[in-house]
Formats: C-alpha cells, sequence, structure tokens
C-alpha cells in the first residue's frame, strides 16, 4: 500500500512543481523590505522624448569596484566556523558590490529538487557574508582611526566625490539587496550603505533546466538592478553535466534555454531592460561544467605539468566563446590557475589520481567553475581561484571588475521643467521618503 501511495505522490509533486515554478519566482531576500516599490524622486530616463532638449540631461561616468565570486560547494552545509574574509581578501582591495554565486547548496536529491526550498542553508550563507563583509569594514575603520590626518582627507574627499572614484572615502556597511535561492542554487548582492539610495528595480527571474527540463537541480537565477543610469543582470548558473564527448551541446542548448526564457518585468515606464542581453552590463558566473576535450590520461599528465595553456586549447568554453554561437560577444579573463574541479574533499589532491572504487567515475580535472561578462563599461583586474576553501570536491573562482557607471548630473533645463502649472512646490524639507534624504536634502521640492 505504501509503494502504491508513493507511486501516485511523485507525480503530485511534479506537476505541483511544475505548476508553482514561476508562482512566487520573483519574490527575493533583502535588508530593504520596500525594495518591490519605488522610493525614489525618479528623474525620467535621458531616453524619454516627452521632455526632451537634447541638453536636457548631462552624464557623468562613475566607476565602482564589482567583485564576483562562485563556488559549488557538492551539497555540503557551512559550519559555524567557515571563515570566507580570505576568499573576499583574494581581490587585495575593497569593493563598492558583492556578487557571491553558489551551487548545490543542499544535495540534488529527489527531495531538494521537487520539494519546497528550504531556506536555512541560504541563510546561514547569508549570514556568514554579512559577518565577514562588516567584519572587514570595522577592521579597515580600525586602522583609518590610527591614521586620524589620513581619515580626515578621506573623509574630506567622501563628501566631494562619494561613489565618483574607486576609492571613495571611508568604508561603509554592507547590506543586501538581493538574494534569490532556486534548489541548489543561491544568489546573493551586497553594496556599500551609500550606493542602496540609487539602487532601483531589484528584480529576479529563476529558470530551470534540470529534470524534465525544467526543474532547477539546473538552471540559472538572474538578478537585475540598475545603479543610477546603468543596468545591470547577474547570472548564477548551473549547466548540465558530463564529461563524455557530445555533452557539451546540452550545456550550449541550457544557455539558449536561460536566454531566452529569463524575462524582468519592464517597472512602471516600462523602460527597463527585459532580457539577460538587454542589459547595460551582464555578469554570468557559476559551474558551467564544461570540461577538456582531450583523453582522461593526457589531461592529468598536463595537469600534473600544469601546462594550463595546452588544457585551454583544449577547452570546451573557451572553444565555444571563440566560435560565438551561443557566445557571441562574450569574453573572459586570462586564465592562470588550476582546474577548479574535482577534488577529493578537504584536499588538495584531483578525484581519481588513486585507484577508486571499482566502476566508480574518475572524472578528469577541469575548469567547471567560471566567469565570463557581456557588455561595455566592464573591465576585470582580477581571475583567479581560492585555495583555502577546501569542503567541497570544486574550488571557488572570484573576479574583480571596475565598472563605468552612467549617472545624471546637473540638468540644463531641468528646473524650468519642474516650475510648469503641473507641479506643486512642496514648503517643508523633502516630505518624500527617507530613501530620498540623500537625492533631496537640501534642496526645494515638488510634487505633482
Amino acid at each position: 500500500m505504501s509503494g502504491m501511495h508513493g507511486e501516485i505522490m511523485w507525480p503530485i509533486l511534479i506537476a505541483n512543481k511544475i505548476l508553482k515554478k514561476r508562482l512566487g519566482s520573483s519574490n527575493f531576500v533583502t535588508d530593504f523590505p520596500n525594495n518591490s516599490t519605488e522610493t525614489f524622486l525618479e528623474i525620467p530616463s535621458s531616453e524619454q522624448s516627452s521632455i526632451s532638449p537634447k541638453t536636457i540631461f548631462n552624464h557623468q561616468k562613475h566607476v565602482h569596484k564589482v567583485f564576483v565570486g562562485t563556488w559549488n560547494v557538492g551539497g555540503v552545509a557551512p559550519h559555524d566556523d567557515l571563515n570566507i574574509v580570505d576568499l573576499i581578501d583574494s581581490c587585495n582591495t575593497s569593493c563598492d558590490i558583492y556578487v557571491f554565486g553558489f551551487q548545490e547548496i543542499v544535495p540534488l536529491k529527489a527531495s531538494n529538487v521537487l520539494g519546497s526550498e528550504n531556506s536555512k542553508i541560504s541563510m546561514k550563507w547569508n549570514s556568514l557574508i554579512r559577518e565577514a563583509l562588516n567584519m572587514k569594514t570595522r577592521f579597515r575603520d580600525k586602522e583609518q582611526h590610527d591614521d586620524h590626518d589620513l581619515q580626515k582627507m578621506q573623509s574630506q574627499c567622501a563628501v566631494e566625490n562619494i561613489g565618483k572614484t574607486m576609492e571613495s572615502g571611508v568604508p561603509q556597511d554592507f547590506q543586501c539587496i538581493v538574494s534569490k535561492q532556486m534548489v541548489g542554487i543561491l544568489i546573493s548582492v551586497w553594496v556599500r550603505r551609500s550606493l542602496r539610495p540609487f539602487i532601483r528595480h531589484p528584480s529576479v527571474s529563476c529558470v530551470g533546466c534540470g529534470v524534465m527540463g525544467c526543474l532547477g537541480n539546473k538552471g540559472a537565477v538572474s538578478v537585475r538592478f540598475r545603479l543610477h543610469e546603468t543596468s545591470f543582470c547577474f547570472v548564477c548558473i548551473h549547466l548540465a553535466s558530463g564529461g563524455r564527448e557530445g555533452d557539451e551541446k546540452y550545456r550550449n542548448s541550457n544557455v539558449a534555454e536561460i536566454l531566452s526564457r529569463t524575462s524582468f518585468p519592464r517597472g512602471p515606464s516600462l523602460d527597463l531592460p527585459r532580457k539577460i542581453l538587454d542589459h547595460d552590463m551582464v555578469i554570468f558566473l557559476g559551474d558551467l561544467n564544461y570540461r577538456i576535450s582531450l583523453p582522461e590520461a593526457t589531461t592529468r599528465l598536463l595537469a600534473e605539468r600544469e601546462e594550463w595553456n595546452a588544457l585551454l586549447d583544449n577547452d570546451q568554453l573557451r572553444m565555444e566563446l571563440m566560435d560565438g554561437q551561443v557566445f557571441h560577444d562574450w569574453h573572459e579573463g586570462t586564465i592562470k590557475f588550476a582546474p577548479t574541479y574535482k577534488y577529493y574533499p578537504n584536499s588538495d589532491i584531483y578525484y581519481g589520481s588513486h585507484e577508486g572504487k571499482r566502476g566508480e567515475k574518475r572524472r578528469a580535472p577541469a575548469w567547471c567553475d567560471r566567469i565570463i561578462w557581456y557588455g561595455n563599461g566592464l573591465k576585470q583586474h582580477i581571475y583567479t581561484r581560492g585555495d583555502q576553501l577546501k569542503m567541497s570536491d570544486h574550488r571557488p573562482v572570484i573576479a574583480m571588475f571596475t565598472a563605468e557607471v552612467a549617472v545624471l548630473r546637473s540638468l540644463k533645463g531641468f528646473h524650468s521643467f519642474f516650475l510648469s502649472d503641473r507641479f506643486e512646490p512642496i514648503t517643508n524639507h523633502c516630505a518624500v521618503s527617507s530613501a530620498d534624504d540623500i537625492l533631496c536634502k537640501g534642496r526645494s521640492s515638488f510634487q505633482m
């Protein structure tokens, strides 16, 4: 009887998962409960023609540093004393935006794929990230306090050039603007507190490419937002596995599905990017699972000799980037680090280097974990892997970019536009919302 009950329940669970796949997929965790509603004094886009003398808008470029990290943790839950500060410190600099992508934060067994998401693990990862980022901030604050003259100079610089340069004054606390889980995939985006008022329209989109072509054991979770006038899209991705000849076609198919099916809301003005490639800057991070198209013995020998170029000449993702069919106009930095997969957990030894159990898959070393980007205005400065964290069979990979962000500054003709009869002056100080203080403090304000 129990067997019959199980046979009945599985199709119900599968149907339930499919039907609810998109329901609630736009929900996400954030430090800002009102993220979904606009809390800014909206400045019309320069592309809108309804108010459009050419000279109304004056764009300037601000440069922000962006940290991107990806790690397939192999279904292993983080222990309480796991320290990811060393991973963040691999960049040897403080960034303005931190994007963390994880794969397999839970084991990819049927109950996790078909059941409801367990948020305890993602909450634990976010707690570790929060502690690590703000620990770095407090440590730097103490160092700067010891050098009073330097601190004073930086504070003065911050007032005049906040967000304008790569070193924009005294660092502040970091806060989560979006965290989203789909089965084992987790993406978490953190920004400096000083940047939060300039971030608008955060949104997420989930695409499952796993079992039955739609479940979330494989696929992508995408996060988009607009910083000032520049749109960002970060895609945490886990593609089809497999080291046999031709398996890369399944990964290519996954990418095409993700690009096709990922969709974001257009926003209240219907002017926001809807598809991934419509954004100004796009970064893929994750376990892309592309392998090396060489015999296993040859791959292992070249890996032992650290002949990375010979291996990269046969790297499937590198060949796809050059071919440009799936990844047209995408870019990847130079790889100068060892393959990130597959290790015996808690060791530096590649899986299969020793005699294993009979019939056990050996899995040759490969650069499964990658970070690639699309669009203009991004420049990569660091691309490496983290060797301090070894609890998984993958090594984490990190990158640091600088991003040129368009910012609206003083607007010629803007004052007369708002003095038209359509607007009624507000006599008190900026009675909009607390989030507008940074935009409105000390300035005259208007309401429609």
